[in-house]
């Protein structure tokens, strides 16, 4: 019976629907297209400046780079320095994980407390390597809270935080107040 209801419902919603268009005059018709062809425009625009912000910024992460091999190097580095591991998964597709390499990199007081207290690696996340091995040993965080994603290790390579990026976000960027706290909070003691 709600199967009924909610068919018949829908029914004479989408008729309703059809019938304010066609009840509408030429010129509310006209404005309904101007409204659709600003809005492709100003999607179009911001897609264009995206990509030409995206095609400026470094690109760290390395698809064929050997992750399992890699994070195992920097354990046994991260014992040596007594530093913790600041992973940082995403991708070179990822518009937001370049922004925050670039903001970390370009910002003096960021980078020298991820140099003072970290080893920084960029797990890549992408169709021709997802790590999925690497990926599931830390419960798959990206799929959780999308990218960038990072994953705390300590020095002994124990996983002791998973920070979610949009956290961290300001505006079309990060917050220098609350990526210096991350970074302050989890750095080794």
């Amino acid at each position: 019976m709600k199967k009924v209801l909610l068919t018949a419902f829908l029914g004479f919603s989408s008729i309703a629907f059809s019938q304010e268009l066609k009840d509408k005059p030429d010129e509310a018709k006209k404005a309904d297209k101007t409204l659709w062809v600003q809005a492709d425009h100003a999607e179009m625009d911001a897609k264009k400046k995206a990509a030409e912000e995206k095609a400026g910024l470094p690109k760290p992460y390395d698809p064929k780079a050997d992750a399992e091999k890699d994070i195992r190097s920097l354990i046994a580095k991260a014992k040596k320095e007594k530093k913790n591991i600041m992973i940082q998964a995403g991708g070179n597709w990822c518009i937001w994980c370049l922004r925050f390499n670039n903001f970390v990199q370009t910002t003096p007081e960021l980078k020298q407390i991820v140099d003072k207290n970290y080893l920084y690696y960029h797990l890549n996340y992408s169709p021709d390597n997802k790590n999925e091995k690497v990926f599931s040993g830390y419960g798959n965080p990206g799929d959780k809270f999308g990218y960038p994603v990072f994953i705390v290790l300590n020095k002994e390579g124990k996983q002791i935080h998973i920070q979610p990026s949009d956290v961290l976000e300001e505006g079309k960027g990060y917050s220098l107040q609350k990526v210096k706290d991350f970074l302050e909070q989890w750095k080794a003691n």
